[in-house]
């Protein structure tokens, strides 16, 4: 009994030392490889420049890049503040204008069938012909590059959350209503946990296309943005800083993506369970 007992604590230490080298396992199988094909990528492409001797205007080296966009790293960094704010307002009226209505929606089964078309109606509208019309329209202050936003990301986010509260299990909502629960409560406690793991996959969608919807609509006018700091080099034949700029949109697209996942560990902690033990 002794010696069992000295095995307790020492076996309790264990799992979490084993849960932490599973972790780091996981995330360097994530991680690792595209990294090395990023790297692979650029390498060659810095190979291919220095042999071929391409101009700089037309193909510049990925140090070329790195070292002028550095140089201009103040003035960079200033107008990816501006669009990283215009993207987070547009996407977070995107988030709410998305809630209210799947809400409504299933509050009111009726309107899917009236409403879902128009949803799917607005997604054919090309971006390219609305965003000059939206500028035309409010001129080049923040509201017209807000809409650009709330246009092309409110439809996935709505998608997911209608598609997310119609699979919530019948069972458990018969249950409800047995035992007298309202249709509020119902919906609070069934089919909007049902609803967040569809949710937070159409989240990681829409902040996606929430930058580059940012972009286009800077790219058409706007005074600041990387969107207007990529058309003003392009003029110049900069394509180096356009290159640059390119890459600071990448990583502001692919950082905003990473912190939909944190915020979903945060909110259904019980769908990354499932998930591990699927």
């Amino acid at each position: 009994m002794a010696g069992r007992r000295s095995l307790a604590p020492s076996s309790q230490v264990s799992f979490p030392r084993a849960r932490t080298s599973l972790a780091r396992t996981s995330l360097a199988r994530t991680v690792l490889p595209p990294l090395a094909a990023l790297l692979v990528l650029l390498i060659g492409w810095q190979l291919y420049v220095m042999l071929s001797a391409v101009e700089p205007r037309i193909l510049p080296s990925p140090l070329r890049v790195v070292e002028q966009g550095w140089r201009q790293r103040e003035i960079i960094a200033d107008h990816a503040l501006a669009t990283l704010t215009v993207t987070l307002i547009g996407f977070g009226i995107s988030l709410v204008v998305a809630w209210v209505l799947a809400i409504w929606i299933d509050f009111v089964p009726g309107l899917r069938t009236a409403v879902l078309p128009l949803l799917v109606a607005s997604q054919t509208l090309p971006i390219i012909a609305i965003a000059p019309l939206m500028i035309l329209w409010f001129g080049f202050g923040l509201l017209p590059k807000v809409l650009v936003i709330v246009l092309v990301t409110f439809f996935p986010i709505a998608l997911g959350l209608i598609e997310g509260f119609s699979a919530a299990g019948p069972r458990a909502g018969a249950l409800l209503r047995a035992m007298g629960a309202s249709r509020w409560q119902q919906f609070r406690y069934v089919r909007l946990p049902a609803a967040l793991p569809r949710f937070f996959t159409a989240l990681r969608i829409g902040i996606t296309y929430a930058v580059v919807g940012a972009i286009f609509a800077e790219y058409v006018g706007a005074v600041e943005g990387l969107g207007i700091y990529m058309s003003l080099q392009k003029n110049s034949f900069r394509t180096d800083l356009v290159l640059a700029a390119v890459a600071v949109t990448a990583a502001l697209s692919v950082s905003l993506f990473l912190v939909t996942y944190l915020v979903e560990r945060l909110v259904v902690p019980w769908n990354r369970a499932g998930a591990g033990r699927g």
